[in-house]
């Protein structure tokens, strides 16, 4: 039964996978548009007390695709939209953006996606060096969870663990 289990959950997730590229969806903007979509974040992020995430990544890139689904599925999405402002970075095939990846620590020769965590003014609480999402085939989605509530901000009255307030 636990292996029946698992080979659906394998089918699953490579269904997905393949209805992410099959619609021809482009998560990442053009590389140029990168310098003012982070500006915007920024500005928007000291008025709404919000924290911005960085996911530096590409297109062409399926471990990419397989954590943007994550990000955007039913539970982390209220979480996200809770606390967060989201700026895709496109990295091109390694060689654009780059200047924004080294402001953030973000080495992205080592492999992407690679997720950057900022506070509401802009400062570096967190760069991702543990590669834990560049394969996220083998990630659950209940580890972005994870991931979104520790960096979550703590608003006055709300308890760290709670998943929206």
């Amino acid at each position: 039964m636990k292996r029946l289990k698992v080979q659906i959950f394998v089918l699953l997730a490579v269904f997905t996978i393949q209805s992410a590229f099959s619609a021809g969806r482009e998560i990442y903007p053009a590389p140029a548009q990168a310098a003012a979509d982070l500006s915007a974040a920024l500005k928007s992020a000291r008025e709404t007390h919000k924290r911005i995430i960085l996911d530096f990544g590409g297109n062409w890139c399926s471990d990419c695709h397989v954590l943007d689904i994550y990000i955007h599925d039913a539970t982390n999405l209220s979480i996200l939209q809770s606390n967060y402002l989201l700026v895709h970075i496109n990295i091109g095939y390694h060689d654009q953006n780059e200047a924004i990846a080294n402001r953030y620590q973000v080495v992205i020769t080592k492999g992407v996606p690679v997720l950057v965590v900022l506070d509401e003014h802009g400062k570096l609480l967190f760069s991702q060096k543990t590669g834990v999402f560049e394969a996220v085939h083998g990630v659950q989605s209940s580890s972005v969870t994870d991931f979104l509530v520790h960096w979550k901000p703590t608003k006055p009255g709300c308890s760290p663990v709670q998943l929206t307030c």
